[in-house]
């Protein structure tokens, strides 16, 4: 499952200043086949530490291609590593696609998509659009994108031809922080107010279908309350929040190891691949997924923050408590899917299967 695959580096093109988007030949391509929002988790090493990064698939399905974009982030090693070293023929590592940000398209579905963006929340909101477009001749879709000003927004380019390749079927409203146009409502941030605005002069909410948000915390739940009161069901709106958003998990209070002599552990039986662990670990200063890394597991993560869900796991048996869940829906927490990162144990036996 923690499996990474190799991939070559065939294009790296500027999307703006500070975001490429990388086309990838996968040596295994049905390793990579994917659903339109999901993304790839890379490993890298910098000076022998090995990173991991989580970056969306913006091509359609019917692209024909397998694309990522990443926008570099201050401070960030491999999104600065990939907008200024990364070349054709480089070599890369990732796992298969993952996430649950996507929707079974039909193609003869007839239904009206809404999709909000901030910055670089574009990139799988872009696959989406791309493969409605191209999936359900029937549907259409109108995409609120909001970023900083106009040399800030990525894929703009892409979006116009979209447009004019689906005369009537793609709506792009585009919000502005600044240096936009003189008009009220298609300036400032995209917040509850702004969604209100938009929704009695520009927007049918009421017979849209589904509502795709990607971009800043704030501002998704500013967008998810919005559309709630205007008449859409938690069902209909799915979204993606980039790890960069979370400052991580909140701290755990360390435990003594006289504290743990004294009973405060947890026997645990992780499956991972078809290999089945037994080992004891702390029942609080230490996740489920660090317990199986320490226990020298290839346990899968990426982002430690409780956002990619690439480290989902099922708990079989015991009782664990999860401090964060930005990434699980909650019919799967009720069928008891956890984010391992996030997972401690409460009880003395614990029972957990990445592998359902």
């Amino acid at each position: 499952m923690a499996r990474f695959h190799p991939l070559t580096v065939t294009d790296v093109q500027k999307t703006i200043r500070d975001a490429v988007v990388v086309t990838l030949e996968p040596d295994d391509p049905a390793a990579f086949a994917f659903l339109p929002g999901q993304y790839l988790t890379f490993r890298h090493d910098f000076d022998g530490e090995e990173l991991r990064r989580s970056y969306s698939i913006c091509a359609g399905l019917d692209d024909g291609l397998l694309q990522v974009g990443i926008k570099r982030v201050e401070g960030g090693a491999f999104s600065t590593w990939a907008n200024e070293a990364l070349q054709p023929g480089d070599r890369l590592e990732a796992m298969a696609p993952m996430g649950n940000f996507h929707t079974a398209l039909a193609p003869d579905a007839a239904r009206h998509y809404l999709g909000f963006a901030g910055g670089s929340g574009i990139t799988p909101v872009l696959s989406i659009v791309r493969s409605v477009l191209a999936r359900e001749p029937k549907s259409r879709f109108t995409l609120v994108y909001a970023n900083r000003a106009v040399n800030t927004i990525m894929f703009r380019e892409e979006l116009e031809d979209l447009k004019n390749s689906y005369l009537g079927r793609l709506n792009v409203i585009h919000i502005l922080e600044a240096g936009g146009e003189e008009i009220d409502l298609f300036t400032g941030r995209v917040d509850a107010a702004k969604c209100a605005q938009l929704f009695r002069l520009w927007i049918d909410v009421e017979g849209a279908d589904m509502a795709f948000i990607c971009g800043p915390e704030p501002m998704m739940l500013g967008i998810a309350q919005a559309l709630r009161e205007h008449g859409m069901s938690d069902a209909q709106i799915k979204f993606e929040l980039f790890a960069s958003a979370q400052p991580g998990r909140l701290k755990r209070r360390a435990v003594s190891a006289a504290a743990q002599s004294q009973g405060n552990t947890c026997a645990a039986t992780i499956t991972l691949d078809g290999a089945v662990q037994n080992f004891t670990m702390p029942k609080d200063g230490q996740s489920v997924l660090e317990a199986a890394i320490a226990a020298d597991m290839d346990a899968p993560f990426a982002c430690k923050a409780g956002v990619c869900s690439t480290c989902r796991a099922r708990v079989l048996e015991g009782e664990v408590e999860m401090i964060a869940n930005h990434a699980l829906e909650d019919y799967e927490v009720e069928r008891g899917y956890v984010l391992t990162c996030q997972c401690y144990p409460l009880s003395d036996r614990l029972v957990v299967d990445y592998d359902q």
